[in-house]
């Protein structure tokens, strides 16, 4: 398969197919941790759909419709998911209340001691097909809070800033004529974008950021489907690990130059290879069945979980028990997905001193 199509199987990353049209528990061991060794007081987050907890617009966000949330919080809040997404598992491991959605920060209260999120779905570094704030825009809001007023640099001393990065460039890249030959050199473009957002977060105050690696897109359902949920797409991964190269060379220069490791990767790619090859070496793990076939799939198309039809008639189906599926959706994982994820996520946290 070429890059072309590839790269669109999984563009629009988050927004699910509205209309018919593409548009892109915690309850994992986290460990002992005595009050003295916590670090971070506060979770900021940047990014998509895989750390979004509620920002993106309801008039257009597949994640405000059932069922997603039917796990939690029992109804749609935005996750892309039937419950919890990685955001909440980060702000799990670290004590701390999942941040609330930027959009909805004026009726937060003094829950924005906790930090925000100002992730939306579908979004990448750069201007997407949708209309929400890229990572830039993204940091802009965040650096318009450092005021003094809400927040201050002496907060960030004590945060952990967490960031995604899950394609959504690239399918806008190919969606708006962009070539299999150029696209290389548009990977290359886009992680050094994403390292200059990460250098601006630091240059703002943020004393430790973890940054996600690209997952393996060839091994969504949007791509599996094509071979009925049963094996990756080798080709799609190989583009995506010139992109985790990248990340991983932006990431070492950044450490070099800042002189005081600030950045980590959390891996992804790594992490949904060894709970979707079902090793069940880490605390928690599930083996689950057909890990790479979704819970939620359309009727009348594979990928319109959430759909209606004119007469209000659901146009989906979803399985038993979500907690034996690792995706949810088309690209996302289910609650019980990430929790596995995170899992093995953990040493890494640890290591790095994420907690």
């Amino acid at each position: 398969m070429q890059f072309t199509n590839l790269f669109l199987t999984f563009f629009h990353f988050s927004i699910l197919l509205l209309g018919g049209n593409l548009i892109g528990g915690v309850h994992g061991s986290t460990g002992h941790r005595h009050q003295k060794e916590k670090l971070y007081s506060k979770l900021f987050v940047f990014g998509d759909s895989y750390a979004d907890t509620g920002n993106s617009r309801k008039t257009v966000a597949g994640s405000w419709k059932e069922p997603y949330g039917v796990t939690f919080p029992g109804k749609p809040s935005g996750r892309y998911s039937n419950g919890r997404v990685l955001t909440d598992y980060i702000a799990k491991h670290l004590g701390v209340k999942s941040p609330v959605a930027y959009r909805w920060m004026k009726y937060a209260g003094k829950s924005i001691r906790h930090g925000i999120n100002f992730a939306y779905g579908g979004t990448g570094v750069f201007d997407t097909l949708i209309t929400d704030p890229n990572m830039s825009t993204q940091i802009d809001f965040f650096n318009k809070l450092i005021d003094g007023s809400t927040f201050t640099k002496h907060d960030l001393q004590s945060s952990l800033v967490f960031v995604t990065l899950s394609g959504n460039d690239y399918g806008a890249y190919l969606a708006k004529g962009g070539t299999n030959q150029g696209l290389p050199s548009f990977i290359a473009t886009v992680v050094e974008q994403l390292a200059k957002d990460l250098g601006r977060l630091h240059s703002l105050g943020a004393k430790k950021v973890a940054v996600t690696a690209l997952a393996p897109l060839g091994c969504l359902p949007r791509s599996t489907s094509l071979n009925s949920f049963q094996q990756c797409n080798a080709d799609e991964n190989t583009a995506v690990n010139l992109h985790n190269l990248l990340v991983q060379q932006a990431v070492a220069k950044l450490n070099n130059e800042t002189k005081d490791s600030t950045f980590v990767i959390l891996d992804l790619y790594n992490s949904f290879t060894i709970v979707l090859d079902n090793k069940t070496n880490y605390p928690g793990s599930l083996k689950f069945e057909s890990p790479l076939k979704p819970c939620c799939m359309g009727t009348s198309h594979p990928f319109s979980c959430g759909d209606v039809n004119e007469k209000g008639e659901k146009m989906y189906t979803v399985c038993a028990d979500p907690k034996l599926t690792f995706f949810w959706d088309n690209v996302h994982p289910t609650q019980a997905g990430w929790n596995a994820v995170y899992n093995t996520l953990q040493a890494t946290l640890f290591q790095q001193q994420v907690y």
